[in-house]
């Protein structure tokens, strides 16, 4: 655990790649295999689900810590962060430099059997865990404990860590770290082995991802090299038909089988050893419907007849990763659709595995008006694709570029501020925003991204200075400042007090030119519905 804590370390106090990668050398090449196994699990993103109730953690530690309940509030609100509060209000251990064992023993004896206890038994064994932690440990725990692990480190920089520790190549680890495994020693033995055979049949493929295009298109060179596809708002996904089953995985590794039995159906259908990159969409008549008909799905755990037939949905097929067995990412992606097209035009008419369409252009200004048409299409924009480019792992610059649409925009009113966490610990800076309605100011929606640091700390000062009431940690504030708030989607939602609904919204910028009487009202949000 004390090694673990102090890779932590290292990494959360360098913002130098080499010496991420470098710390991460230093704690593979000496871990043992079951310790590395779960530093891997907690690196990769992959995490516990929170243990204990976040009221039961602040009850406990101020009885530990010896201090009333408003110390330990005030204390809260100051750092921002629960783990961090905790470990720095707790008394030393009896012995700080002692060692508290290996990282395996801390995650599978008491980590884990956490949730299997009554509270009495939680408050015991967390104390008894606390007595025996030094600070950073502590701290490193009590991340672990409420499901908010997060350091920074990539899972990029994992793989290259791995890969030179290992001997093994790159695109190989990225690999064998997708789909389902257990962190344990033999995980970790296989991870780094350098027999590349994989023995996990349902194993999906590292996913491709693109970068936002911020230049001109036609900076990009001749047309006739890229491919334009529609960049399609739906969930993207892999489809993997090996050993005769067929497995849905998302972007974010999670295993979709069941949840799209028509997809799985038609996925039946294609020959042994064939893997498939593609978007999840929810499809009627011919187009796709809006996302918020998926959601309608997603949500549910049991999918009746009603909903099967009033949402069905489709794989828009895109890449082809796998044929007959053989890996074909580093074919050029005009080699690979057009295998890609031959396997989805001998499938079955009405199939739910279709082709993502090509959007022919002759030029870029050809493409810029197509663009500019996507929202019809419901999609978010368009994909570039390089014709020769080969399918590789992550976000890479240079063949793959996404070029969305304008956001919807509006201008509203910071009505709510919070304090925030990790980083913007003790700053103002989770904001929620109203419009007008009949001279009223409705909450519209919430937002945390988009401001410089700057501007942060000016909005801070702000709040602080002229707050009107508060709730808990809510700060009700003077209804002055003015900001444009970008998204991407928009909808009716009867779960909000203003009957809208949008998706990914962030602050474009601060409207220091506008008065909160020149915000929009809710007649011109609902007109963009």
């Amino acid at each position: 655990m004390k090694a673990f804590a102090r890779l932590y370390a290292d990494l959360d106090e360098t913002t130098a790649t080499s010496e991420k990668v470098a710390a991460l050398v230093r704690y593979f090449g000496d871990a043992p295999a079951a310790d590395a196994a779960w530093a891997v699990h907690f690196l990769s993103g992959r995490r516990p689900k929170r243990l204990i109730r976040s009221g039961d953690l602040r009850a406990w530690a101020t009885e530990a810590a010896a201090i009333p309940e408003w110390l330990f509030d005030e204390s809260y609100h100051a750092v921002g962060d629960l783990a961090e509060t905790i470990a720095l209000l707790l008394p030393e251990p009896a012995d700080p430099a002692g060692d508290s064992g290996p990282l395996r023993v801390w995650v599978e004896e008491r980590l884990l059997r956490l949730r299997d206890l009554d509270p009495p038994a939680q408050r015991t064994a967390l104390l008894a865990a606390w007595s025996e932690l030094g600070g950073r440990e502590r701290y490193v725990w009590n991340k672990l404990i409420t499901g908010a692990f997060r350091v920074g480190a990539s899972q990029r920089l994992v793989v290259r860590a791995l890969a030179e520790v290992s001997g093994v190549p790159d695109e190989v680890i990225a690999h064998r770290l997708m789909g389902a495994w257990e962190p344990d020693a033999d995980f970790f033995r296989r991870l780094v082995a350098t027999d590349t055979e994989d023995a996990d049949r349902s194993r999906p493929y590292p996913f491709a991802l693109a970068y936002p295009l911020e230049l001109e298109a036609d900076a990009l060179g001749p047309v006739e090299e890229w491919q334009a596809e529609w960049k399609w708002d739906g969930i993207r996904a892999q489809l993997v038909r090996r050993a005769g089953s067929v497995w849905l995985w998302s972007r974010g590794e999670d295993l979709l089988t069941g949840r799209f039995p028509e997809v799985e159906l038609t996925g039946g259908v294609l020959p042994d050893g064939t893997v498939l990159d593609g978007e999840l969409l929810p499809w009627l008549d011919g187009a796709p419907l809006p996302f918020a008909q998926l959601q309608r799905r997603i949500g549910r755990k049991t999918l009746s007849r009603k909903i099967l037939a009033e949402v069905p949905v489709v794989l828009l097929a895109y890449d082809l990763l796998e044929d007959a067995g053989a890996d074909v990412r580093g074919q050029p992606l005009v080699q690979r659709r057009a295998r890609l097209e031959a396997l989805v035009g001998a499938l079955p008419g009405g199939a739910a595995i279709r082709m993502s369409p090509i959007v022919a252009a002759l030029d870029w200004a050809a493409l810029v008006d197509a663009r500019q048409a996507a929202r019809d299409q419901n999609a978010e924009g368009l994909m570039l694709k390089r014709r020769n480019s080969v399918y590789g792992v992550g976000r890479r610059r240079g063949d793959w570029w996404k070029w969305k649409v304008d956001p919807y925009s509006v201008d509203a009113v910071l009505i709510y501020a919070q304090l925030g966490s990790g980083r913007r610990a003790g700053l103002f800076t989770d904001y929620t925003f109203g419009i007008w309605d009949d001279g009223k100011l409705v909450p519209f929606a919430k937002a945390y991204s988009g401001l410089t640091d700057a501007e942060i700390a000016k909005v801070d000062a702000f709040v602080r200075q002229n707050t009107v009431e508060r709730f808990g940690p809510v700060r009700v504030v003077k209804p002055e400042l003015v900001f444009e708030l970008a998204f991407e989607g928009i909808q009716r939602s009867s779960r909000h007090r203003s009957g809208i609904a949008v998706r990914f919204p962030r602050m474009a910028r601060w409207r220091t030119d506008k008065r909160a009487a020149d915000a929009d009202s809710l007649d011109t949000v609902r007109a963009l519905l």
